[in-house]
């Protein structure tokens, strides 16, 4: 049976109907609702839902307008649309170009004729109440940004409309927006490398999926056509009640119905889960088919571990863009091996380890005993490892700048799960020890 059954809610018809209109036409919610014989407030949940896929924007001065999805893996490149959002501003001129992007933003701190060596087309340029500045960045094909609170005169808004050039004022300090601007990009960074289940599970073909009333010979019939061996099965409004596979239905009678043999109430993700959280889950609950649904429990797609660790695997080889705290923390840490190869980490204590009383915050000690057991691990096996346990000791304290060294000792591995015990030392002190128990995802 084909994903997209007969059997649909009015929402889910609706949403089907924005989702088949032409790029960048505009959407009334009257319209919607008078069109499709649904009420006002029918049709305004299906656009809140349109907008929530990516397949609708709602602009100032435009209105909502039905835009083409984009991959989730974007550029770390922002467009003024973006800025506007970031910086709680507001449009002036120039709303027809917010979709554009900028490759990089000026600071207008200088005079006029300064200014111009610097401007080039895509930029941004940030400034406060100075008209001049306005109307010169604009005719480089640059966009404004106004800080302050301040706005801009009639004519430089006009230019800014005549060119698709946005024109954006910000009640935000220049130094408060473009800090702004630079978390936003750092964010942007480590979001494009963690790859969630959308990521994969948008590319594949639409899946197949069972109603509960199938039989055991329609069921067969299915698997040989489509080759599948295991299906979510739906209940009449698309929502997940169960999955079955084929030796779920070994030995029934043809006659039977899979909801005899199907496993109720299966384990599900959503499309914003990471795929790491998908690893696991099918890790921890033994499973090898994913279900992914929406937050009303309707299926979309589905996801096999093989897939899932495919993509994980992948996403080692990208390049890494960003960096997150525990990245942050690891980097003054250095590894080394001993006599007998077995690997060890030292390093020192920076300011931005410490509590405001001067000595090394339990956390950072943690994350820094994980990250060690970690990768101790993955150099023994290969794989890599999940936390799933810790004990924690803190015995004394230690200080800004003090060297210290973390030896991992490893007390029990199998193919699922790593045990082990993970020292930190300060002149032949211990200052803390964990034991912690790891689960494995196998990337085999």
């Amino acid at each position: 049976m084909n994903a997209r059954d007969d059997t649909i809610t009015k929402h889910e018809q609706l949403v089907q109907h924005i989702e088949s209109l032409k790029i960048g036409s505009k959407i009334s919610v009257r319209r919607l609702a008078k069109e499709m014989g649904v009420s006002e407030g029918t049709a305004y949940r299906a656009v809140k839902e349109a907008e929530s896929l990516g397949i609708v924007v709602t602009k100032e001065r435009i209105g909502t307008v039905r835009v083409e999805r984009k991959p989730r893996n974007i550029s770390e490149q922002l467009t003024f649309a973006d800025v506007v959002e970031i910086v709680e501003g507001h449009v002036l001129g120039g709303a027809q170009g917010l979709n554009k992007s900028l490759h990089k933003y000026v600071i207008g701190a200088m005079k006029v004729e300064a200014m111009i060596r610097y401007i080039d087309a895509g930029s941004l340029m940030i400034v406060g109440n100075r008209e001049d500045a306005h109307s010169l960045a604009l005719e480089q094909g640059a966009g404004v940004l106004i800080t302050g609170g301040f706005g801009t005169s009639r004519e430089v808004k006009q230019l800014a409309d005549q060119l698709d050039l946005p024109i954006i004022s910000s009640r935000h300090d220049t130094f408060t927006v473009a800090s702004m601007i630079n978390r936003a990009i750092f964010d942007r960074l480590i979001k494009k490398k963690i790859m969630l289940v959308e990521d994969i599970a948008l590319e594949k073909p639409r899946n197949h999926q069972l109603k509960n009333s199938v039989t055991v010979k329609e069921f067969k019939r299915i698997t040989q056509e489509t080759g599948q061996n295991r299906y979510p099965v739906t209940d009449e409004w698309n929502r997940v009640i169960g999955i079955v596979g084929v030796r779920d239905v070994e030995g029934m009678a043809d006659t039977q119905p899979i909801e005899k043999a199907m496993t109720r109430n299966p384990v599900t993700a959503g499309m914003k889960t990471s795929l790491a959280s998908a690893a696991q889950i099918m890790m921890w609950e033994g499973i090898d088919f994913l279900p992914i649904v929406d937050k009303n429990r309707k299926l979309i797609a589905t996801v096999t571990r093989k897939e899932v660790l495919g993509a994980l695997r992948d996403a080692r080889n990208q390049p890494q863009l960003g960096e997150t705290f525990d990245q942050l923390i690891w980097n003054g840490i250095a590894e080394d091996r001993d006599e007998e190869g077995h690997l060890f980490f030292h390093g020192f204590i920076t300011p931005q380890m410490a509590t405001d009383l001067g000595t090394i915050s339990q956390g950072v000690l943690t994350t820094v005993m994980s990250q060690a057991a970690v990768k101790a691990a993955k150099d023994i096996s290969g794989w890599d490892y999940v936390l799933d346990h810790l004990s924690t000791y803190f015995l004394r304290p230690v200080q800004i700048e003090d060297p210290i060294l973390i030896m991992p000792k490893l007390l029990e591995i199998s193919r699922k799960t790593c045990k082990m015990e993970v020292e930190i030392q300060h002149q032949s002190s211990t200052i803390a020890k964990a034991v912690m128990t790891m689960q494995a995802i196998d990337h085999g």
